[in-house]
């Protein structure tokens, strides 16, 4: 009996999912996912430079280093990468389910959800705020959102081996998967009627989502329905705007106080 297409699609995503590989650079990213037990670590490469920076790390992770020549680096990364000269080809974190982490992960029941966020210098910078704030993830859809990436992982400076980062199919139904588990779900915009500050403190004690959209765009339609309220940040001035990643530790920071 011939399989359903979408069955054959699914089965075709779950093996590119397995393969899919990524390549960490620079010094502290690599040593943040040297010292990462949760890790699957596959082929390090160093300068002899580097490797002795990363000695410590290097013996704990109980990995074979290959020494290169710093200006014949054979690692796949993109032009002007800042590599330090240390790369570590590993797979993806798994974080796990969802409604799991949603319920009952570290930190504050606070979390941030991006929709369409792209640029991985962004979500780096999203999920350095969201650990420093103790939010317990950053969740994005798995398309159009920026995958975890060497860039990203450099931009996070560390957070993104601690800081659950997880990819959902569809952003709308996980927003009302947390509603149905008690989330208060904000969206944030800037011509919102209430303050941020306001909203959260109506609803202080209870568990709190955080909605980002992209810049520009902003949040699409179905996400902007999709939130309980909308809010914004409030300006010293008529006009002004912060880009995602610093919206999000504002919004982060207030949470935080409620």
């Amino acid at each position: 009996m011939k399989k359903p297409t979408w069955v054959v699609e699914k089965e075709r995503a779950k093996r590119a999912a397995a393969a899919e590989t990524v390549w960490l650079f620079g010094l502290h990213a690599v040593r943040d996912a040297l010292l990462n037990p949760a890790r699957f670590r596959l082929r390090l490469v160093v300068t002899r430079n580097a490797l002795d920076k990363l000695a410590e790390a290097v013996a704990q992770a109980g990995i074979e280093p290959e020494i290169a020549d710093p200006r014949k680096f054979p690692v796949p990364l993109d032009p002007g990468s800042v590599h330090q000269g240390a790369a570590l080809e590993v797979k993806p974190l798994d974080w796990g389910r969802l409604d799991d982490v949603a319920a009952g992960g570290e930190g504050a029941a606070r979390l941030v959800l991006l929709d369409q966020v792209t640029d991985p210098h962004n979500v780096g910078a999203i999920l350095r705020s969201a650990e420093v704030f103790g939010a317990r993830a950053v969740i994005a859809p798995a398309r159009h959102a920026a995958p975890e990436t060497g860039a990203l992982a450099k931009t996070a400076s560390g957070a993104l081996e601690r800081q659950p980062y997880l990819r959902v199919r569809n952003l709308a139904e996980a927003m009302e998967t947390l509603r149905e588990m008690g989330y208060v779900l904000l969206g944030l915009d800037g011509e919102a009627d209430t303050e941020i500050g306001t909203a959260l403190a109506e609803v202080a004690g209870r568990p709190v989502a955080l909605v980002l959209g992209a810049e520009g765009p902003g949040l699409r339609q179905k996400t902007r329905e999709t939130c309980d309220r909308l809010v914004r940040i409030p300006f010293a001035r008529g006009f002004g705007s912060l880009n995602v990643s610093n919206a999000a530790a504002v919004a982060l920071y207030a949470a935080s106080r409620t």
